[in-house]
């Protein structure tokens, strides 16, 4: 039996070069030096989480621990760069070696190492996102399945919910029956795919993103020689804001974690918003319960905010039940001014006010880059596009793309134009590339069977359905094809298009919303897209005018949007999720109505109520100096025109002493 022999660490030359008591404070330095063991750190918002990671790393090397022993995981490379880069500031000959990156870097490095023990060949390939869909549809296309009778999900989407099952350790039928419900009734098929794409990869000897922590998880569960290697390697690991992490990054850190236990996490349960993306709040939860002799310390000295936000956002979180109890504190002095909470009467109005009102603190010396506009959904955001665009304010989008350049929106619009000039073959031809099995050839010919049936009337004086009579369509295609000249005819009976809400609400019913449903994985949220189209729509009967103002208003948004790239200035427009970990002196969070933030989709479940809030906290904690908390009494709703929208429970739920209320001028 072999001898155990262990190596003492060096000792420390002379004494510490860092003075961490002067450096942090005495929170932030309890984390630093907490002695070996697991570790849990609450950081809440603005209380340096950045500065306290870097510098336990460097308390790690001052006291005699080898760069190559240290891991730390992030979630992007930027923040890896940033804390090792921070590091090296500190200790400029101690840092080389460090492991440092993403969980999916850190367990690539992993699995080049040991390729064949993870059941790949070496000199694997890594397959980018294109190139995952393209296997995909190899496999799809080998299968014998015709999506194209069955609306069966495209590659992106399926790629999506073999992505959420493997991340989460759900089955493909919860998944399906959770978030894909329309796909439920292909259960067995889409199951069978993934099997099937299994197979495909290891035959090609290619991963996708996801395997690279997969794979690598499965390769430390045999208690092989990369366990055995990266658990005695790796003596203290430290991972950047695990409130994020999914099922499979929390095992991934338990098992290398398993021989030292050396384990320090640092984030803030109050900012777990990522469920939708298979993150787990209960992963920093029940940190605790895995490890029974972590010890946890808060750090609650924010540096950002104002006393007065502050006072607001701790109000905010407090009504969630399941958390972590904290109360952050100012670094700062206070102003004497609140958050605001201001009443509107309807989303234009809204979208005047905050315009106005950056106007106004832009004349008062704020730069349009000290300032933001939060909303829950990208959809929120298009009145204040408009209204930005008409008063010639930069903006930059982080969310997504300008309202009117959307594909989908782009789509439903074509089917208007059509109505409306029978003679718009590029509004043709769009319409009719959405149909299974028809392309750009198929669409020309089909056109100009058209042209020469249709010859030099203005309208139509009969049916689609007959006008296209004799047109040459694909079998796989017919089923469609006959749907969409019905649709048609609804739009445009007679040749007299139809007013333009009820004609796109007519498209999304009949055709659309499958051919979304199959097309894209987000599709809820550009169902919500045109839902807001549709109810801007109601504004005009005559379809004309509205697709003048359309165009007029795309034109005016790639005017916005060429200014944008060249002003130096630019207010940002962002949905609250890809604001996360950024901060601004003035914050808007619009929409604030129940049924918009929090969503609809949230208020049947206790625990996604709870969500919500802890994204309207993320939201309020992005503002330096001024916060504007809005919301609009009335919206268009499709199919019901005006509906009345109560204040969100959030609002409520504010104490009054920690908010000022502003009455806007109704004459407006």
């Amino acid at each position: 039996m072999a001898r155990t022999y262990s190596l003492n660490r060096p000792p420390t030359a002379g004494a510490p070069r860092i003075d961490y008591a002067q450096a942090l404070n005495p929170q932030q330095c309890g984390a630093v030096t907490a002695p070996p063991g697991p570790s849990l750190v609450i950081a809440g918002a603005g209380t340096g989480k950045t500065r306290t990671l870097t510098y336990r790393v460097a308390y790690l090397l001052e006291n005699g621990v080898r760069a190559q022993q240290i891991l730390l995981l992030t979630f992007t490379n930027k923040a890896a760069r940033e804390m090792l880069d921070r590091v090296t500031n500190l200790l400029p000959d101690a840092a080389q070696g460090i492991w440092g990156g993403t969980f999916h870097s850190i367990g690539h490095r992993i699995l080049r190492r040991y390729a064949v023990d993870a059941g790949f060949r070496t000199g694997f390939t890594i397959m980018d996102r294109e190139d995952q869909e393209d296997l995909l549809k190899t496999v799809l296309g080998a299968s014998g399945i015709d999506p194209k009778d069955k609306r069966f999900p495209k590659a992106e989407v399926l790629g999506n919910i073999f992505s959420l099952a493997i991340n989460t350790g759900r089955s493909i039928e919860d998944l399906l029956a959770e978030r894909f419900e329309y796909f439920l009734p292909l259960t067995a098929e889409i199951t069978g795919l993934a099997h099937q794409y299994e197979l495909k990869k290891k035959a090609v000897n290619s991963l996708d993103f996801d395997d690279l922590l997969d794979k690598c998880v499965r390769l430390l569960r045999q208690d092989g020689p990369a366990a055995d290697q990266f658990q005695h390697q790796f003596q203290f690991i430290l991972v950047d804001e695990y409130q994020d992490t999914n099922r499979l990054q929390v095992e991934f850190i338990d098992l290398l974690a398993k021989h030292h236990r050396n384990v320090m996490v640092v984030g803030d349960d109050a900012q777990s918003i990522y469920s939708w993306r298979g993150a787990e709040v209960r992963n920093i939860l029940d940190f605790p319960k895995r490890y029974p002799d972590a010890r946890s310390c808060k750090i609650e000295t924010n540096y950002r905010s104002t006393p007065e936000i502050l006072a607001l956002a701790n109000a905010a979180i407090s009504a969630n039940t399941v958390q972590f109890q904290k109360e952050l504190h100012a670094a700062r002095e206070g102003t004497g001014t609140r958050p605001a909470v201001v009443e509107l009467s309807d989303p234009n109005q809204q979208a005047l006010f905050v315009t106005q009102r950056i106007l106004e603190l832009r004349d008062e010396g704020i730069d349009l880059n000290e300032m933001a506009v939060l909303y829950r959904a990208h959809f929120h955001s298009m009145e204040l596009q408009l209204e930005l665009t008409r008063h010639g304010v930069p903006f930059a989008i982080t969310s997504g793309l300008r309202f009117f350049e959307q594909a989908h929106v782009k789509d439903v619009a074509s089917f208007l134009k059509f109505a409306s000039n029978p003679r718009d073959e590029v509004a043709f031809k769009r319409i009719v590339r959405l149909l299974p099995g028809i392309g750009g050839v198929a669409a020309d010919k089909i056109w100009r069977h058209y042209t020469e049936k249709f010859g030099a009337r203005e309208w139509p004086d009969e049916g689609y359905p007959a006008i296209f009579s004799g047109a040459k369509v694909m079998s796989k295609s017919q089923k469609s094809w006959t749907q969409l000249l019905h649709t048609l005819d609804e739009i445009a009976p007679a040749g007299r298009p139809v007013p333009p809400a009820q004609a796109i609400e007519s498209v999304i019913e009949a055709m659309y919303d499958d051919y979304a449903k199959s097309r894209f994985p987000n599709y809820e949220a550009r169902r919500e897209d045109l839902n807001v189209l549709s109810n801007y729509a109601r504004q005009y009967e005559d379809p004309a005018e509205f697709l003048s103002q359309l165009a007029l208003l795309t034109s005016l948004e790639s005017d916005a949007a060429t200014q944008a790239e060249i002003e130096t200035e630019r207010v940002t427009l962002s949905s609250v999720h890809q604001a996360k970990g950024l901060e601004w002196k003035v914050v808007f969070v619009i929409g604030l109505t129940e049924g918009s933030f929090p969503s609809h989709r949230s208020l049947e479940s206790p625990a996604a109520v709870e969500e919500e809030r802890r994204l309207f906290y993320v939201a309020v904690t992005r503002a330096c100096d001024e916060l504007y908390l809005t919301h609009p009494n009335v919206r268009l709703s499709a199919g019901y025109g005006e509906m009345l929208q109560r204040p969100s429970r959030f609002l409520a739920e504010l104490p009054e002493n920690v908010l000022e209320r502003w009455e806007v001028d109704r004459k407006w």
